[in-house]
């Protein structure tokens, strides 16, 4: 459904948004490395996400990247809408040329009812939502996966 741009990007500002602080930025070769996304790549993704002012980027020894607002602030569909726009929440689910509520596909009704419903979960799910998901995954999982025995 999104873009192979889209995911990396979300995957990136979900990183960033665990390991950037007001003071420490996040180096683009540790997300890229980190996250398993090709690191050309993702530094266009990158720039694309700062032009767009939900990132700011710093050159330099302590350089790298953060957010432009606190977690909370930026929700996912901000991000897709940076990369990939808006447009994949209006389109005909089997890519009708003309469908609209007139012209109907025969899954008219059933992929916008499932658009809107996405749109509205990505309009309401933070970043900060994703890192407090991630935390509490990642508490569960310390405690309940056995350490390794030497």
């Amino acid at each position: 459904m999104f873009s192979a741009s889209c995911h990396y990007g979300l995957q990136a500002m979900f990183y960033i948004a665990l390991h950037s602080t007001d003071e420490k930025n996040v180096e683009l070769s540790e997300i890229a490395s980190e996250q398993n996304i090709p690191k050309h790549f993702l530094s266009k993704i990158l720039q694309l996400l700062v032009r767009n002012k939900l990132l700011i980027s710093m050159k330099g020894p302590n350089g790298g990247f953060r957010l432009s607002r606190p977690p909370m602030e930026i929700s996912l569909l901000e991000v897709v809408a940076a990369i990939d726009g808006l447009d994949i929440f209006n389109k005909c689910g089997i890519v009708y040329k003309d469908c609209d509520d007139n012209d109907q596909c025969p899954i008219h009704t059933e992929y916008k009812n499932f658009r809107e419903s996405l749109r509205h979960l990505f309009q309401e799910k933070t970043l900060e939502c994703l890192a407090e998901g991630a935390l509490k995954v990642s508490s569960i999982n310390s405690v309940t996966k056995p350490e390794k025995l030497s």
